[in-house]
């Protein structure tokens, strides 16, 4: 077993296509096809189902695809700090909920490298599926918050994939909206007066559960409710139908525009999980990055200048 065999079903598995795998690594598909029937006689299971549709791991493959990638995770890893150079691209990835901060400090850690060192990917995904990405070693980090009411069910899940959480912030809860509702004006919004208008929330599949909304106090009864795939359709909705969101507060002007604010949420007595943390999570015993560790200082510094000039507003961030 070679660590170019790994590389190879890592990226049969990402295309879903031996005939697009063969392109992305640049070798001809009988070779690569030789190459994957070696390695699946050398480890004596089948990796991957063959059809006309193309090719899907087994799910002996999809148990060894995770630790090829964590194997490849870690031996790019020690290339980064013992290597000699080469012209071979590190890959950096992470998953996130959907959060404008998140990007922004993806960004400013992108410059810091440029492209032609790194192979970067964001991915803003449901909840599951950002677990799912760091537990298959698909990305390195995944950003999502934490609550009384989701703590234990994703605590559980983590701890089965072996992952850790490392808290980077406190919020309370807000409303986000945009300038122009008629709520905008209010120094405090309760839920009577979210009643008329439009709850908007973020799709979490069919295997959506209540613990993975990304919106928090998911299980109240919402009058309106309307569901999107992605942030710009989100911000789209606000402003067409007076729509809105509860959130950290925490946000990116820069990237979402100056349409829209947060308003503070005034909870009522026995709402639970009206407050939220939010971290990242990684490969429980496996050190970091360099450029993963970098990422997340850019997290931190983000969050604790954008609350430190909303100090009246907020909470610092944790460990500032």
């Amino acid at each position: 077993m070679t660590i170019q065999q790994l590389r190879y079903v890592t990226v049969i598995c990402d295309e879903g296509s031996l005939n697009k795998a063969s392109e992305q690594l640049y070798i001809a598909q009988p070779s690569l096809t030789s190459a994957l029937q070696e390695l699946e006689k050398e480890i004596g299971i089948t990796v991957f189902n063959r059809s006309g549709r193309g090719v899907t791991p087994t799910n002996d493959g999809l148990e060894f695809i995770r630790y090829a990638r964590e194997v490849l995770s870690q031996y790019d890893n020690l290339l980064e700090k013992y290597g000699k150079g080469g012209n071979l691209k590190k890959k950096f990835g992470i998953s996130t909920q959907h959060y404008s901060f998140a990007v922004k400090s993806f960004v400013e850690m992108v410059k810091h490298f440029g492209t032609d060192e790194y192979e970067f990917a964001i991915r803003e995904t449901r909840t599951r599926d950002v677990i799912d990405d760091v537990a298959s070693g698909k990305s390195e980090i995944g950003i999502l918050y934490l609550n009384d009411f989701n703590r234990k069910p994703l605590e559980k899940l983590l701890k089965s994939n072996s992952l850790i959480f490392t808290p980077l912030t406190e919020c309370n809860a807000y409303v986000y909206l945009w300038k122009g509702h008629p709520l905008a004006g209010k120094d405090k919004i309760r839920f009577e007066d979210l009643k008329d208008y439009p709850c908007l929330s973020f799709e979490q599949g069919d295997k959506g559960s209540f613990y993975y909304a990304e919106e928090i106090l998911s299980t109240s009864e919402y009058p309106k409710t309307i569901r999107a795939t992605d942030r710009a359709t989100m911000l789209n909705l606000m402003i067409g139908l007076n729509g809105y969101t509860l959130c950290s507060g925490v946000i990116s002007e820069e990237l979402n525009g100056s349409d829209y604010l947060a308003v503070p949420f005034e909870p009522d007595d026995d709402s639970v999980g009206s407050n939220m943390v939010i971290g990242y999570i990684s490969k429980k015993n496996l050190l970091l990055s360099h450029i993963a560790q970098l990422y997340v200082q850019e997290l931190e510094e983000y969050l604790y200048s954008y609350q430190k000039a909303h100090s009246g507003q907020r909470d610092v961030p944790v460990g500032k």
